[in-house]
């Protein structure tokens, strides 16, 4: 314990040069940082002088990175809107739903191929079905697809993910951490999730004015203790219920969001979600032992596999059906294919209710591939395009004008 702000000190150390490198390489800092975690930590050799197993500090370092999950889904609580997905039309709704439908069946149907039981194959299907809305807004901005046809949908089918993502762990948390073991225990305690979820729904679309004038405060100094004290005592406090922490965060961040203080929040959380997150994604590489990657790397490829298929044929039909052309239709599966922060979070899920080891290596080996590939392969779209329009011959037929707007 004498070295303890040494050890992560040099935790941090080695973190903010590994996002400096993946900065250089303008690639995502999640898969750089998963593998840093894999390859310090309590599996590492040591080296002479040099001690990089981290292990008295690793629960400090877990603990941070548990911190960095609340910020993560309280941000992305704060970004999503019942109200502006209602708005946003027919098109995105019916492209989420079909997006999330089919990564979701076939996710499962390979969970049980692979011969996983029942709330395993759940998770992975879990995990096979949520985009990484980070590294999806990073595509966007460095490929200058901001202003394409197709980015409104695409921004349209993420919110969407995100609220399926929030139900899904609610139902989830309260199947595995309920403790329930009958059939009325087990419905009782997914009653109370979801719950306790609509009940947030209620707060954010009724006490607004009571949360505007809370949060009328004027200094940012104790505006910021409020609302992180606020922030913790729920994620705290839906623990006890059940409920996982990381739900309790995106839920409140549901609540907030429709506060005419939703924006101010938002500006002083994210230096706070970006510095804590990154140190989610090394404590969770700490907690995988790279040894056990070689017996989930095969599942690993045939999860990506199902997801590239998934998520093409899901753009497809979710643009084609918002009247865009092949072409753009394509740009929507190849962009919204990376995996990340919210796979790991579902997967987390499964550790936390001490579901088959295998989890989480096999978590760790998919994001990696997807986190790396999935960029790539939207940077690559207009040459994979040209590749599949020879086979199936969609410039032959008469595209339709590009729409930009919704219904």
């Amino acid at each position: 314990m004498d070295h303890m702000i040494f050890e992560v000190g040099t935790a941090l150390l080695l973190i903010a040069i590994f996002s400096l490198a993946a900065g250089k390489l303008k690639l995502s800092i999640i898969p750089f940082l998963i593998v840093l975690g894999m390859l310090v930590g309590p599996h590492a050799p040591e080296l002479g002088f040099i001690d990089l197993t981290f292990v008295e500090s690793q629960e400090v370092i877990s603990f941070l990175g548990r911190i960095g999950v609340l910020f993560l889904l309280f941000y992305v609580g704060l970004e999503f809107s019942v109200s502006k997905l209602v708005r946003s039309g027919r098109k995105i709704v019916f492209g989420g739903s079909v997006y999330v439908i089919l990564n979701f069946v076939l996710g499962l149907g390979f969970g049980f191929a692979a011969g996983f039981p029942l709330y395993e194959a759940l998770i992975i299907a879990g995990m096979m079905s949520v985009s990484s809305t980070a590294i999806v807004a990073k595509v966007l901005v460095d490929l200058r697809r901001t202003g394409n046809s197709e980015t409104e949908l695409i921004l349209g089918m993420v919110l969407f993910d995100d609220l399926f993502l929030a139900v899904f762990l609610s139902i989830m948390s309260g199947l595995l951490l309920g403790g329930a073991t009958s059939v009325g225990g087990v419905l009782m305690s997914v009653g109370i999730s979801v719950g306790y979820m609509l009940l947030f729904f209620i707060i954010g679309r009724k006490a607004n004015p009571i949360l505007n004038k809370l949060l009328n405060i004027t200094s940012n100094e104790i505006f910021i203790i409020v609302v992180f004290a606020v922030l913790f005592f729920v994620a705290g406090f839906s623990e006890k219920l059940h409920v996982a922490e990381a739900i309790g965060a995106l839920l409140l961040g549901l609540a907030l969001s429709e506060t005419e203080h939703s924006k101010r929040i938002e500006h002083l959380v994210v230096p706070f979600r970006d510095f804590f997150g990154a140190i989610f994604f090394f404590s969770f590489g700490l907690s995988i032992d790279p040894t056990t990657l070689g017996d989930a790397a095969w599942y690993a490829v045939g999860a990506v596999v199902i997801t590239l298929i998934a998520n093409i044929v899901a753009g497809m039909m979710a643009g084609r059906n918002a009247g865009l052309s092949h072409k753009a239709s394509m740009n929507i599966g190849l962009t919204v294919v990376a995996r990340g922060e919210f796979s790991i979070i579902v997967a987390n899920l499964g550790a936390a209710a001490a579901l088959a080891p295998m989890l989480q290596p096999f978590s760790a080996m998919y994001v990696l591939i997807l986190a790396i590939a999935g960029p790539l392969l939207a940077k690559e779209s207009k040459r994979i395009y040209g590749v599949l329009n020879r086979i199936f011959g969609w410039s032959k037929a008469k595209e339709p004008v590009k729409q930009t707007g919704t219904d």
